[in-house]
């Protein structure tokens, strides 16, 4: 039978994210052992999650010194896809999560029963914390560093477009980014292409592209949908939220004979730097190739 004298505990945060992306972050194990954790001196080393009615959930977590640590288990009794999730942990606690969609971000409100060993504001203090910590590292995931690239070409829009999007001329100008680098798929609007090269150690990789959009000659758009690690395709994770919904455009512009190419990247800071030292001497490449 519940305990009705249990307290109740409520704490809230507003996320800067859309409610997809925030449930990916609170529901996903790679994800839960970024946030959870009410301070810097402590970490969630390892979590497993069955998110499902009946479904159980174990994270561990412990003081980064390893001096203490513990199991947080327990089991969902409701799931509701981006709206709701509701748990009983090990000890018979009951907590409930709502997730309710902004016009500027994903509001978490967290309730949960409080336990007896620490005062009412102490935990409040703490699951705040870690509701904190998980809005940071959210919003965290993709900062987008706009950047913007542009070079004139002395030839004609016409064959600037053939030749960049041309596959054996593709991998030459793009060889300034990986020596391998190459596509398979098609340049048509709607189609998915794969852009594919491999590592120094050897190890193929890449990234999965939509063609936005295609105007033979004007702008062509890629956005991209997933990683690629050998032939395994990832939309989950840091690493491929990182990308997952990036776009690269490019547009050619006709002035007296010659093309103003423009390039807009959306990338994000850890690859900021680098295209910016890589791209210009790519389009320089490009350049050459065209007005040869």
């Amino acid at each position: 039978m519940k305990n009705l004298e249990k307290a109740s505990i409520t704490v809230q945060t507003l996320v800067n994210a859309p409610v997809e992306k925030v449930w990916k972050c609170w529901s996903e194990p790679q994800h839960i052992v970024g946030w959870n954790a009410a301070s810097d001196d402590w970490h969630t080393p390892k979590a497993e999650n069955d998110l499902r009615v009946g479904g159980r959930f174990v994270y561990r977590m412990e003081a980064k010194d390893g001096s203490f640590g513990f199991d947080l288990p327990g089991e969902y009794t409701k799931v509701e896809l981006h709206r709701q999730i509701e748990y009983t942990l090990d000890d018979n606690r009951t907590v409930q999560i709502s997730f309710a969609p902004q016009e500027n971000g994903t509001l978490i409100t967290e309730t949960f029963e409080a336990e007896t060993e620490n005062t009412l504001e102490l935990q409040q203090f703490g699951w705040q914390a870690i509701l904190n910590n998980f809005k940071k590292y959210t919003e965290g995931l993709r900062k987008i560093v706009p950047l913007h690239f542009e070079i004139n070409i002395n030839a004609t829009a016409e064959t600037v477009y053939r030749i960049m999007l041309d596959k054996k001329h593709y991998e030459e100008w793009t060889a300034l980014f990986n020596p391998t680098s190459r596509f398979e798929g098609s340049w048509e609007k709607g189609a998915r292409i794969l852009f594919l090269g491999t590592d120094e150690n050897g190890n193929s990789g890449g990234m999965v592209g939509l063609i936005k959009e295609n105007i033979p000659n004007q702008f062509v758009s890629i956005e991209y949908t997933a990683i690629l690690q050998g032939d395994k395709e990832i939309t989950s994770g840091p690493q491929a939220e990182e990308w997952i919904g990036i776009c690269e455009n490019y547009t050619y512009q006709s002035v007296n004979g010659k093309t103003l190419l423009a390039v807009d990247l959306d990338t994000n800071q850890e690859f900021a730097s680098y295209f910016n030292d890589t791209y210009p001497k790519a389009l320089d490449k490009l350049k050459s190739i065209c007005e040869q």
